[in-house]
This record gives C-alpha cells, sequence and structure tokens, in this order.
C-alpha cells in the first residue's frame, strides 16, 4: 500500500509548504502506482521558506519510510522535471464581483490573489507548542503562587479575590491554546475509504464504510499517531472479520458487509470506535494459539472473553494460518496499542461470535494539561487523572474481606472489589496501615474496577503532564506509571497509569 502511505505525506506537507507537485500524480485513482513508487520512488517538489532541517524532521515522520532523499533545486529544474501542470486554487475568498476573470489576467508563476479578505493564517506549529509550554508553565507558576507553604494560616480576603481571578483568566488562556491545536477528525477518516475500496476488490468483498462523529476535534499531534493505527484496525476488521458473499448469504446477513468507524466525545476524552459485522473474533483460537506462544498467565477456563480478546494485541500474536498481503505475519495489532498507549490512550476489544467485533481507542483530548487528583501517601506524592476516579471514600473494617489466597477484597453495594496498596506497589514507607486511618480511591479501567489505598487526598488541581527522563526508562520499565508533574511547592509527583495498575492487580 505504498500509494497510500504515499499520499497521508501531503497533508501534512501543506502545512509547511506551497506549490506542491508529486510523481507518480495518480496515486489515489491507479493501483499500479504502488508498484511505481516501490521501484522508482515517491518524488515530491514543492516551494517552501522552512528550514531545512524542518522539513527533514517532517518528513523523517513518514511510517515505513525506507529511505530519504531532501534535495534544494532551483525553480526551472521543477518545470521540467514535473510535467503536471500547476493549479491555482482560492479557497475562502469572498465573491466580491460577478465579472468574468480573464483567463490571461492570472500569472501561475507568481501569487497576485489579495488575501484581504482572508480571516485565516498559517502558524508555524512549533510556535503553538512553545505557546503551549508556556502556558503549562503558567500553569504551574498558578500553583506555586496559591499553594505557596508562607500563606498557609493567613486569612487574606484580597489575595482571594485576585486569585479567582488570576484562576479564571489562566482557564480561558488554556482553553484557547488547546482549542487552536484542535483539528477535525475528518481527513483522517475519509483516508480509510480508498483502504476499503482496494481491500474489496481485491479480496472480492462488498464492503462499505459509515462514518460517524468525523467533525469530532483532537490536538494535532494525536491525529499524527492515530491515523497508522486506524488504517491496521481497518485492515483487519475487513481481512478478518468480515466474510464472503456466500457465508454471510448463508448465515441470513446481508451480502455487503459494513464496517463503522465512530469518534465521540467522553469526558475529557476522545473515543473512537471501529466496528464490523463480521464474524466476529473466534475465542477458543485466540486462545490455543495465545496457549502456544506462552501467554497464558491462568487457566484459559479461568479468563472472561475480554482478557483472551486481548492477546490479539500482543507482539508477534497471528490467528491466520498463511502469509497472505494483508495479514499472518503478527504485526499491526501491537503497533496499534504502542502508538495508543504513548500518547496515554487504551485501546479495548470486544466481539460478539457471528455478529461483529468492535475495537475502541479512548484517546486524551490533547497531551498537555489535565484535571487531576492529588494523593499522599508515606512522603510521597501521586497524581490520579481525575476521568479514572468514580470515588473516594473512607472504609469501614466491617466491609474489609481477606480471600484464601491472602488478598484484601472490600465490599462496596452488595459488589466485591480487590484493593491494591499503593505504599506496596512502590515500596514506599508509611505509617497508616490500618485502612480506616487511610483513604480508597475507587478507579476504573475499561470496565476493570480497583479500589486504590493511599493515606489522605491532598486535593484537586489541574497539572502539567511530563514524560518520565529517558535514564529513568532505560534502567527500568516501571508499570503503572504513566509520566511526572510538578506541583505548587516544587515537589515531583508521579502520574498514575490506571490500566497499567489494573493489569498489575491482574497477574498479581
Amino acid at each position: 500500500m505504498e500509494n497510500i502511505r504515499a499520499y497521508t505525506i501531503i497533508p501534512s506537507l501543506r502545512d509547511i509548504a506551497e506549490d506542491i507537485t508529486y510523481t507518480p500524480d495518480n496515486i489515489m485513482e491507479d493501483d499500479a502506482t504502488a508498484e511505481i513508487i516501490r521501484k522508482e520512488g515517491f518524488k515530491i517538489f514543492f516551494l517552501s521558506g522552512r528550514p531545512y532541517s524542518e522539513i527533514h524532521e517532517l518528513l523523517e515522520k513518514t511510517i515505513f519510510l525506507k529511505t530519504l532523499e531532501l534535495v534544494e533545486i532551483d525553480g526551472t529544474a521543477t518545470e521540467k522535471q514535473v510535467s503536471r501542470p500547476k493549479q491555482i486554487i482560492l479557497e475562502d475568498l469572498p465573491d466580491t464581483t460577478s465579472k468574468p476573470i480573464a483567463q490571461n489576467s492570472v500569472d501561475i508563476n507568481k501569487k497576485t490573489v489579495s488575501n484581504s479578505g482572508q480571516s485565516m493564517i498559517s502558524v508555524n506549529v512549533a510556535k503553538l507548542d512553545t505557546l503551549m509550554d508556556l502556558v503549562g508553565e503558567l500553569v504551574v507558576a498558578e500553583a506555586m503562587v496559591i499553594q505557596n507553604p508562607d500563606l498557609r494560616g493567613l486569612s487574606l480576603t484580597n489575595f482571594a479575590k485576585a486569585v479567582r481571578q488570576l484562576e479564571k483568566i489562566t482557564g480561558e488562556m488554556q482553553d484557547i491554546v488547546m482549542s487552536i491545536r484542535m483539528l477535525p477528525l475528518a481527513a483522517t477518516f475519509q483516508k480509510m475509504n480508498r483502504i476499503i475500496r482496494d481491500m474489496s476488490k481485491k479480496l472480492g468483498k462488498e464492503v462499505q464504510l459509515e462514518l460517524v462523529g468525523e467533525e469530532t476535534e483532537v490536538d494535532k499531534n494525536i491525529i499524527e499517531h492515530i491515523s497508522d493505527p486506524l488504517m491496521h484496525i481497518i485492515r483487519n476488521a475487513v481481512d478478518h472479520g468480515i466474510e464472503s458473499g456466500e457465508e454471510r448469504m448463508a448465515a441470513g446477513k446481508p451480502v455487503n458487509g459494513k464496517v463503522t468507524l465512530e469518534a465521540k466525545h467522553d469526558g475529557s476524552d476522545v473515543v473512537i470506535l471501529i466496528k464490523d459485522d463480521g464474524r466476529g473474533l473466534n475465542r477458543d483460537k485466540i486462545l490455543k494459539r495465545a496457549g502456544d506462544n506462552g501467554l497464558l498467565h491462568k487457566p484459559g477456563n479461568e479468563m472472561t472473553d475480554k482478557e483472551i480478546y486481548s492477546f490479539i494485541f500482543a507482539p508477534g500474536f497471528s490467528t491466520n494460518d498463511k502469509v497472505t498481503e494483508f495479514s499472518g505475519r503478527g504485526v499491526g495489532m501491537d503497533v496499534v496499542t504502542k502508538n495508543i498507549t504513548s500518547i496515554g490512550g487504551m485501546v479495548g476489544v470486544d466481539s460478539i461470535p457471528g455478529a461483529g467485533t468492535t475495537i475502541s481507542l479512548r484517546i486524551p483530548l490533547t497531551l498537555a494539561i489535565v484535571d487531576a487528583m492529588n494523593i499522599g501517601v508515606g512522603d510521597a506524592r501521586y497524581t490520579i487523572p481525575i476521568t479514572a476516579i468514580k470515588e473516594s471514600f473512607k472504609p469501614r473494617e466491617k466491609d474489609i474481606i481477606i480471600d484464601p489466597d491472602g488478598n484484601e477484597m472490600i465490599m462496596v453495594r452488595g459488589q466485591c472489589f480487590p484493593i491494591l496498596r499503593i505504599s506496596q506497589v512502590f515500596k514506599v514507607d508509611t505509617c497508616t496501615n490500618g485502612f480506616t486511618d487511610g483513604i480508597i480511591i475507587m478507579v476504573e479501567n475499561e470496565g476493570n474496577i480497583v479500589c486504590l489505598f493511599a493515606d489522605e487526598l491532598i486535593g484537586e488541581q489541574q497539572v502539567v503532564v511530563k514524560a518520565l527522563p529517558l535514564y529513568v526508562k532505560n534502567i527500568r520499565q516501571v508499570e503503572g506509571v504513566a509520566g511526572c508533574t510538578l506541583l505548587g511547592d516544587g515537589s515531583i509527583s508521579l502520574i498514575l497509569d490506571i490500566g497499567g495498575m489494573v493489569k498489575r492487580e491482574k497477574i498479581s
């Protein structure tokens, strides 16, 4: 699918370049161009005032890029090498005259169109990144002022009023900066039409793509990370999920299969659902292949369907018995998990045999600033994203249950949930050992609920998410930690990865 991957370069290039031409130029209409690109490469010619290093860095991000040669040439060389005629596209310009424009009144070598009626400007993404970083630092500085230890115990009415005004302005500035970086998912979703069309033709299946909520907006950096995972999931849905026409008719289904790509807001996250009405996942086949690959950590009859289905995201896992153009190599779905978790997202799968499969991607609206709850365990501080918290409460001794294996659990409104002591997970010294002396924070991930036990709740706060330093990651992979943040008093707090905490509890 070299032609499709080549086409995905063009939209990102339009942000920093103009007068873009490329060969082969009919990559979206002619499947044979994939072979041409494979043999001769994909040549792009464009005009840009950006530094060489910036353009090179952008092109280097191309997925599955083999080689890149970026050469500066003059305009005459471009005209000789590219036979495609230049086009002038007028966008968002008001119709100020009803007179026809003479064909020779436009010089194709110079831009003579007036932008006086245009209400939009192009801004370098690097500048927006810097602006977002500055707003993040502003949020941290605001917390340092408001939570300054020197102010404890003081009643300062005028200061409190000024703080509320500062919080209001900072919040509005943060919302505006985030909205500037937001882009609709429409362009990313529309690319999937071509994949469906190509695969339907090659596999001899009738498949339709339905798009829902394509106007949903997410951060530009998020869009760059989800394009490739979506491509892999759509390919799997058509190849593995949708049956042939004969199978569908025998099962009483319409001959035409359907893949639905849906996006919607859920709190401060965006949920993307990829549904198909195919045969669904084969539970027994996945379980057998997982056993052959040594992935089972407990007997199959003790595992839920969701736990078994989640094996399809394991590296090197494939249920196909033979390698085809589209599947069987054991790559793809683990790439999905890696890309989505790298931006703080989560991947889930659900399937009904004979009715279809649903893959869900839950991703944050933005990577920069999140609403979170700070908790204390001994002398350490931890931060939990608000969206993962169901409730917090003081436990009662009579609600605590210890099972035969020594695992601690708590009964809440007739339901039993496992307890995870944060002090034991991260080996933190604490004087709070009795449950009645601490606090329980009930968190949820993909329908799985775990109760975290901490010493105290410190309070809610907007935090700036920072990645863990590379030297920490290189020493060891810390499961259950998504990053870190700087608190108002200057101390460091680890941001808990609730998905990792739930996974840790299951394995233990």
